[in-house]
């Protein structure tokens, strides 16, 4: 007699093969402009856009980049073929926390901006003055970062339930103190400290407040950029939220995996995208004016420390939870 599945045993296979192909597939439009101004094409580049005054300082950006989303084909392998099963844990979770914390403010800043746009006609990703890139560019590279997070973080949950779930089960009541560990208690205490600077910056540019900010920041912002700065204090909160309710067990009628998203997502949100903004900041060749402040990289690099402190210590929870 012939035995059969359950439906979802049968369906896994397949959704796990979709969610790949639309990760990959996703990637192609990108690559391809970015292999494209590698080899000194300049579709999508208009006239007069500061991407022409420094090539070889953006070449070199551009090759970086493409090795990121290269990147986002092998994790799609590596979540869906049975090798990846044998990959120890930390050389995947490191880039999944980079490639979430980068893709997911995008996911969620992108359709804002749209709809922000509707409103005040504003161009997704412009600015004042001359434009940085034709404006299909960015509906095209927005697009496909919102597939490969969307194909990405299926992949991710539907391989981390299978090996890993037995570290968020419960609730937060039922975090013995013992697991926490002093790490965590250490990190999530330093990091709130830290987060206030920050995430008062940035809630005072997304209000409209010019203090800190370079004078081409200043003549250049739009209503993109005051999404962008309230969705960067929003990932900064949730980051240190979720890193005190595992230290500290509070909202203990949550399930543990609440906070623990919140943490990871948050953290990767704010350190990734402090990493990603200081090193534009202190690329060589932009003008004085041009140039991020003083006060605007520090608050990257605050940012970027206090997402670093959370996932070390969620990481250090996990391990001895795993344990």
């Amino acid at each position: 007699m012939t035995q059969t599945q359950p439906a979802s045993v049968l369906r896994a296979p397949a959704a796990r093969s979709v969610l790949r192909a639309a990760a990959i597939a996703s990637c192609v439009p990108y690559l391809s402009l970015k292999i494209a101004w590698i080899a000194g094409s300049t579709i999508g580049i208009p006239s007069g856009s500061v991407l022409l005054e420094h090539r070889v300082t953006i070449a070199f950006a551009n090759s970086v980049t493409v090795l990121m989303d290269g990147a986002v084909i092998v994790l799609a392998l590596l979540l869906t073929r049975p090798w990846g099963r044998r990959v120890p844990s930390w050389l995947l979770a490191a880039p999944m926390w980079i490639a979430g914390g980068l893709l997911l403010p995008i996911m969620i800043g992108f359709p804002v901006q749209l709809l922000v746009k509707a409103f005040t006609g504003d161009e997704p990703g412009g600015a004042g003055g001359e434009p940085f890139l034709d404006e299909w560019v960015f509906g095209v590279v927005y697009s496909g970062f919102i597939v490969q997070g969307l194909a990405l973080g299926a992949l991710f949950v539907l391989y981390a339930r299978e090996r890993w779930s037995h570290v968020w089960r419960g609730r937060v009541w039922d975090l013995p103190t013992a697991a926490t560990g002093r790490t965590l208690k250490v990190t999530a205490a330093a990091a709130a400290v830290l987060a206030l600077f920050p995430a008062t910056m940035r809630l005072l540019w997304a209000c409209g407040a010019t203090a800190g900010l370079s004078r081409a920041r200043i003549a250049d912002r739009t209503a993109d950029f005051y999404v962008l700065e309230a969705i960067s204090f929003i990932f900064v909160a949730v980051a240190v939220a979720g890193g005190l309710m595992l230290a500290f067990r509070r909202g203990r009628a949550l399930p543990v995996k609440v906070p623990l998203a919140m943490a990871w997502l948050g953290s990767g949100a704010a350190g990734c995208w402090g990493i990603w903004l200081l090193i534009a900041a202190v690329l060589p060749g932009a003008e004085d004016g041009e140039r991020a402040s003083v006060l605007m990289s520090l608050t990257y690099a605050v940012g970027m420390i206090v997402g670093l402190l959370v996932v070390t210590g969620t990481t250090s929870l996990l391990r001895r939870r795993g344990a």
